[in-house]
């Protein structure tokens, strides 16, 4: 007998309930000595205590650490231990404690941003921080977000995503401050957000984000979604690509103008692409954001010139922040592309290194490093493959090691067994297939993108121009 997924939280928070919870929040923080400049870690699920607790510490300089709620407990220390922050809050207790403080003054926008982790080839997370701003540029960067997207006191956002996505704080950030309302979900569930949006759980949303994976599912005839969803006047989608048939779907369902989409990246922002934009070119991630320009070098690498606020390091590791940035003030992730002649990008792959399940990044560097600590194993090639539900699944290709006691099933059994003791559950392989060997360069380097036809599997396959990639 399965067990039955506990109910989903829903709540709601007004303006003027986030700004008093947010004063408290930050009161807390500087009665216990927190300074701006120093970072909070929180590793929670989504919740409006969240939501004001990151809020508050942003407003007076502190840095939130925002963690995947999903980690192991070792997984999460070590980003800690990382981090370095001045305070860590990791369940309930804790983050009721933070509504204790004495309410404080707050400044008009947040002071930074929060710091979260991303990753890339050598799977070994990495802060991106951004420092802190003062006041005029802080309004600057609450400016880029609200003039885009146009928040307002009217408005409800419905918060589906985890606060560990950057996409999560931007959206509901926003929107209360702009005086409007939010609607939080504690995890995402189709049906409790076809019910969020249709009314029965407060206010009506006018506003949500979802990954595409999230959107398919709430499209879906078993989630109990309405047929239209008329009072939404932004629905923003991005996270991994969004298959054309799904996203014209969910262009059918809501009134013109509304289905939006972005490119961009932990580390920030390159396009927006209205629905208008996408009709007239299908596949293209828009043209680049205000304050921005967008160029792509002879090699296809993407890479932008963004405001002075939107400026990143990665967290003590200057080496990787140098390859990140050019001269001219560009920044890439790696991503590759192609221009058109009115300045549209279009996505031409991922890095290949690099899983997007759920719209969560999957290093497969961190988990061929946890899988080959499995005796018998000799080599390993974690990579992707396109799932209906996910975007992509975590697969895992093996090769035995000679004289190995476990091979076959056995082998896989313990691959499962070690995994599930030393990754979180989204970063755990679906698949194991065991080979006589890998597909190599001559000089030894993987060929990752040949890893599933060699084994006679379909590989993804980077379609001409798929849709945003958020690596938050």
């Amino acid at each position: 007998m399965s067990a039955r997924a506990a109910p989903v939280s829903v709540e709601v928070v007004t303006a003027a309930e986030a700004e008093d919870a947010a004063r408290r929040a930050a009161g807390w923080m500087a009665a216990h000595g927190l300074v701006a400049g120093d970072r909070i870690a929180f590793c929670l699920p989504s919740s409006a205590a969240l939501l004001t607790a990151v809020l508050g510490a942003l407003r007076t300089g502190v840095v939130p650490v925002l963690l995947n709620a999903t980690l192991l407990d070792a997984e999460r220390d070590a980003l800690v231990a990382d981090a370095e922050p001045a305070a860590v809050v990791t369940d309930a207790a804790g983050l009721a404690e933070l509504a204790t403080g004495e309410p404080v003054e707050l400044a008009p926008a947040p002071l930074a941003r929060p710091m979260h982790y991303t990753s890339g080839t050598t799977g070994r997370a990495k802060g991106v921080w951004s420092g802190l701003w003062d006041e005029r540029t802080a309004a600057a960067a609450l400016a880029d977000e609200a003039e885009l997207w146009h928040f307002g006191p009217d408005d409800v956002h419905l918060v589906c995503s985890p606060m560990y996505h950057s996409v999560s704080v931007r959206f509901a950030g926003g929107t209360l401050l702009a005086g409007g309302t939010c609607v939080v979900l504690g995890r995402f569930d189709a049906a409790t957000a076809a019910a969020a949006l249709a009314g029965h759980a407060g206010p009506t949303p006018t506003t949500t984000f979802l990954a595409p994976s999230a959107l398919a599912r709430l499209l879906a005839p078993e989630s109990g979604a309405p047929d239209r969803f008329d009072a939404l006047r932004l629905l923003v989608h991005a996270g991994s690509a969004c298959p054309p048939d799904l996203k014209r779907r969910a262009l059918a369902r809501v009134g013109p103008g509304v289905v939006w989409e972005f490119y961009g990246s932990t580390e920030g922002q390159f396009t927006a692409c209205s629905p208008d934009e996408w009709l007239g070119r299908p596949g293209t991630v828009g043209r680049a954001r205000s304050g921005r320009v967008l160029a792509v070098d002879e090699g296809g690498t993407i890479w932008c010139r963004p405001p002075g606020f939107a400026r990143f390091s990665y967290w003590r590791d200057p080496a990787k922040t140098a390859t990140a940035w050019r001269d001219d003030g560009s920044f890439t992730v790696g991503d590759l592309g192609r221009l058109d002649d009115a300045g549209y990008l279009y996505l031409d792959g991922r890095r290949d290194d690099l899983v997007i399940s759920g719209g969560v990044n999957v290093y497969p560097a961190e988990v061929e490093g946890a899988l080959h600590d499995v005796p018998g194993v000799a080599e390993v090639a974690v990579f992707g493959r396109e799932d209906p539900r996910w975007g992509q699944r975590v697969c895992a290709a093996v090769v035995p090691a000679a004289g190995a006691a476990h091979r076959g099933a056995g082998l896989v059994a313990a691959l499962e067994a070690h995994a599930a003791s030393a990754l979180a559950p989204y970063k755990r392989p679906k698949e194991y297939h065991l080979c006589a060997e890998l597909p190599r360069t001559s000089t030894g380097k993987l060929r990752r993108l040949e890893v599933a036809g060699c084994l006679g599997l379909e590989p993804v396959r980077p379609e001409a121009g798929p849709e945003g990639q958020s690596r938050s």
